[in-house]
């Protein structure tokens, strides 16, 4: 098994990459009021209870309006 020192090289850029896309997705959420689908609690749900990448990729693919 890999000594956890030898694997934070990898984690920590993965870990800063995590949080910057939730924290975007947040203030995307919070800041417009239209959605594809759903609603602004529905999508907060999402994207926090998915929180490793897949809730804020679902918001960006399924819930975003278009511009």
């Amino acid at each position: 098994m890999p000594d956890m020192y030898e694997l934070l090289p990898f984690f920590i850029p993965l870990a800063i990459a995590e949080f910057g896309l939730l924290a975007y997705t947040l203030y995307h959420i919070l800041t417009h009021k239209t959605y594809k689908r759903g609603s602004r609690g529905l999508w907060i749900v999402v994207t926090l209870v998915g929180m490793q990448f897949i809730g804020p990729i679902l918001y960006f693919l399924l819930g975003k309006e278009d511009s």
